[in-house]
């Protein structure tokens, strides 16, 4: 049961927002337009970082736990 169809633009830029904070670059980070549940953070053969949003939680709440995640993958 997917409630988010797509990831918005505002949502990619937040995203992007947080990972400039974190002074990753853009271009190592790949964000899907399209949402799956559960969403998952990792990352990929090629060193990108990888950002599914989560289909089924609300965008502000599966934010909120981002940063965590991220760091917890560039570990």
């Amino acid at each position: 049961m997917n409630n988010m169809q797509a990831v918005s633009f505002q949502q990619i830029t937040k995203i992007l927002e947080l990972t400039d904070q974190l002074e990753m670059s853009r271009e190592w980070v790949e964000i899907p337009l399209s949402p799956e549940s559960p969403g998952i953070v990792r990352k990929l053969a090629n060193g990108k970082l990888e950002i599914v949003v989560d289909a089924d939680i609300p965008f502000d709440e599966w934010f909120s736990t981002l940063e965590a995640k991220i760091k917890d993958v560039m570990k």
